[in-house]
């Protein structure tokens, strides 16, 4: 049970390794040195400093909540030698530190889903079918798995875009899948939870039969806050029961956080420029 006297999180976007943003945002907010600090994925990739990040997020200690992104997941699978970094990737200098194992553990051992105070924080969406119930306990067991010692081969099982709907009969690498494209992939899908990757646009991007995660009607998550990211071009979006904050400061926007009070008049939004990186 949460402290009442706790001040509400302040839960900051997608940082990709964008540090000097990230620190003037801090300052920008001013929390109090008791304000939970929430992340919703995506701390590193992209941006220019992404092991100066990481380490500022791990210096945090328990301070900080953080749900895997993307991005830290594909770090893993470049760590574990599934996969090559791609064009763009700003992931040698994590590679190559001297405590790099120590870094990708602090990583694996990070939850999928944090719910707290009515707040449901992941780094992409929910299917419209899942209550925050099974969010939860699908999330914990990915997170077990990428925690055991055959965390490489799970992550080599995740990638993929198939089955692309949850079915309650799911087992084993396929039930896995699911839960991480819908966790860390997701923008649109249609209203029976039918996922689509190919199109990483804003909401007018969705092809036919198909619509942002959120606007799909009854879905099951509608009775909290989901607060995510990942989907730089819808950008921020903030409403009483979802609040987007990629606000693509990696590609030169705005980097932005919310002190999430249970009063969404209450609800305090800051945001700081940030400068366009450079493409390698």
């Amino acid at each position: 049970m949460t402290d009442p006297r706790t001040p509400p999180p302040l839960v900051f976007g997608d940082l990709q390794g964008c540090r000097d943003p990230f620190r003037r945002l801090l300052r920008e907010a001013a929390p109090t040195d008791d304000t939970p600090l929430w992340f919703a994925g995506d701390l590193i990739n992209r941006g220019p400093e992404s092991l100066r990040t990481l380490r500022d997020v791990i210096a945090l200690g328990n301070r900080a909540t953080v749900v895997l992104g993307n991005h830290d997941l594909n770090l893993l699978s470049v760590a574990a030698g599934l996969r090559k970094p791609k064009k763009g990737d700003t992931l040698d200098e994590i590679l190559a530190a001297r405590d790099a194992d120590d870094l990708i553990d602090w990583i694996r051992h990070k939850p999928l889903a944090h719910f707290e105070n009515g707040i449901l924080m992941v780094h992409a969406g929910v299917l419209p079918q899942w209550d925050v119930t099974l969010t939860l306990e699908l999330a914990h067991e990915l997170e077990r798995a990428l925690r055991a010692p055959n965390w490489k081969e799970t992550l080599a099982s995740l990638y993929g875009n198939e089955p692309h709907r949850w079915e309650e009969s799911l087992t084993g690498a396929d039930r896995l899948r699911v839960t991480y494209n819908a966790l860390t992939r997701i923008r649109f899908c249609t209203a029976e939870g039918a996922m689509e990757f190919a199109n990483n646009g804003g909401p007018e991007a969705a092809p036919p039969g198909y619509m942002p995660w959120f606007e799909v009607p009854g879905r099951r998550t509608e009775n909290v806050t989901v607060v995510f990211g990942h989907w730089a071009a819808l950008g921020l979006m903030v409403r009483d029961d979802v609040i987007c904050l990629d606000s693509g400061c990696v590609w030169g926007n705005r980097l932005s956080a919310m002190q999430l009070a249970a009063d969404p008049a209450e609800r305090v939004l800051t945001q700081v420029s940030c400068a366009r990186t450079p493409p390698r």
